[in-house]
């Protein structure tokens, strides 16, 4: 299989983690709908959610998801609010029961709070962290403690700040439940492991404001129903994710991106495009003799998030600065970590990695000791 390239005419190259850049013609289609949706005379702002025009963006968002994931039948899509973040508290009201405790496998910063947010409703066990090594590595499966008497096992399939991605589905004797914010959709996924996925969108997905719930029917029947409605899953799934007003542009522009990356060939594809991007980014940290280090271990490097440093913090500045001059904005790295980090999401053009890469041997050639 051949792999797609995504082009960009911006002349500014968008780094960022998150919110992050979008396809160009979902922009562009975004822009014409915002003033007229579907030849109404009413813009995708504006109409109601109940209204035949949003019953199509949903009804398309959830087909065309479910096309592009392969999701099987006995999994429901859901667009909800608050995030991934809220989705931390939402994930144990729902399924941690009285007594009950869950597993969680810390590989930093998300899924260490969402341990903390766990640990409000019940027990929140740690399988394996990574604390001890600063997040550089992904567990192997003889090293995941499984308690064998949870409600759920948890994991978190890449992290943004550490820039460490699993390789695979781990094995888990209880539902498994994989937050996935910053790499769905960039790759295949597994179902045969997992009875629950959930993304917030303002990565691979589209704009802040929805997240992406994909959840097995069979968990969902296990969910505690004396909740407040907003918070219960089976609500959401009832009402079409349409309980209350929900993020219509943000559920818009997903639609959109899952018709793009169908376009592009699927995830096989994007799975290619996206080794071959990451490629030449470590290509550059590997071949400059040490001026450049990666955070993650080779054998758990993320494709979608690539932290590194040079000698110093002052050149790690340095390199920032010079950077944003030609064109490269928000690479500094999270305040946890420093350094320097590159996102570079589906719609992430590949001639912005070819771009960094060759400014990094530029920049690494000028400023050896």
């Amino acid at each position: 299989m051949t792999a797609p390239s995504v082009t960009s005419h911006r002349q500014t190259l968008n780094f960022s983690a998150g919110p992050a850049v979008l396809p160009e013609c979902v922009l562009e289609q975004a822009a014409r709908d915002i003033i007229d949706l579907d030849n109404t005379g009413i813009g995708v702002l504006e109409h109601s959610h109940r209204g035949p025009s949003i019953d199509r963006i949903f009804e398309e968002a959830v087909s065309d998801c479910r096309e592009l994931g392969q999701i099987p039948d006995d999994f429901e899509i859901l667009f909800l609010q608050g995030g991934a973040s809220g989705q931390f508290g939402m994930i144990p009201m729902n399924f941690l029961g009285e007594g009950r405790g869950a597993d969680y496998v810390d590989t930093g910063s998300w899924t260490t709070k969402a341990v903390k947010d766990a640990a409000t409703i019940g027990t929140a066990r740690v399988a394996w962290s990574g604390a001890e090594s600063q997040y550089r590595s992904i567990p192997h499966a003889a090293d995941i403690m499984w308690s064998g008497e949870a409600a759920y096992g948890y994991y978190c399939t890449n992290n943004t700040i550490y820039g460490t991605q699993w390789s695979e589905v781990p094995q888990c004797p209880a539902p498994l439940i994989a937050d996935m914010s910053s790499d769905i959709f960039s790759r295949p996924i597994d179902w045969s492991r997992l009875s629950m996925v959930f993304a917030g969108a303002q990565k691979n997905i589209g704009p802040a404001g929805a997240t992406l719930v994909i959840v097995r029917k069979d968990l969902l029947e296990q969910a505690r129903s004396d909740l407040p409605a907003m918070f219960r899953y089976d609500v959401h799934a009832k009402k079409g994710s349409r309980y209350n007003t929900p993020p219509v542009f943000a559920v818009y522009c997903a639609g959109l991106v899952f018709k793009w990356i169908l376009d592009l060939g699927g995830l096989d594809a994007v799975a290619l495009m996206n080794q071959r991007k990451a490629a030449l980014v470590y290509q550059a940290i590997d071949e400059s003799d040490g001026f450049y280090s990666g955070h993650a271990d080779s054998d758990a490097r993320s494709l979608m998030n690539i932290p590194f440093t040079t000698p110093t913090p002052e050149l790690d500045a340095a390199f920032i600065s010079e950077a944003a001059s030609h064109g490269m904005t928000t690479l500094k790295g999270h305040r946890s970590v420093g350094g320097i980090r590159a996102s570079i999401y589906n719609a992430f053009p590949e001639e912005g990695c070819s771009r960094l890469a060759e400014f990094m041997r530029e920049f690494a050639a000028a400023n050896r000791g």
